[in-house]
Order: C-alpha cells, then structure tokens, then sequence
C-alpha cells in the first residue's frame, strides 16, 4: 500500500513554490501537484520516468 511519507520535492527547486512530488516505488514512480495533492497523480513505469528525466537533462523538450 502507498504511504503519503514516501513523496518528496526535488533538491533542485530553489525556493520556489511551482514543483511536483515525487514517489518511487519498486516498478513505478508517481508525480503529483505539490500545491493541489487532491488532483490525483500520474504514475509511469520506473523506466519511462528515467528515460523521461533524461530527455529533460538533455534539453530535449526546450
């Protein structure tokens, strides 16, 4: 079962308030709105989220 204690905010956020929340799981990693929790999450394969973050270290959706 799914614990809310298992979300955290990324170290790269500076201070500011617009970010996700984070939550890995064995298989899976979930996103969600750290401002509304009550719109739910989006939750994707380990790999596709991986793959996800380095498309965006790599620039490729700028």
């Amino acid at each position: 079962m799914k614990n809310n204690t298992d979300w955290f905010k990324s170290s790269y956020l500076n201070g500011q308030q617009n970010c996700v929340e984070v939550r890995t799981m064995p298989a899976t990693v979930s996103a969600r709105d750290s401002k509304d929790r009550t719109r739910g999450e989006l939750t994707v394969p380990t790999a596709g989220w991986f793959a996800f973050v380095a498309g965006v270290t790599a620039g490729e959706f700028e």
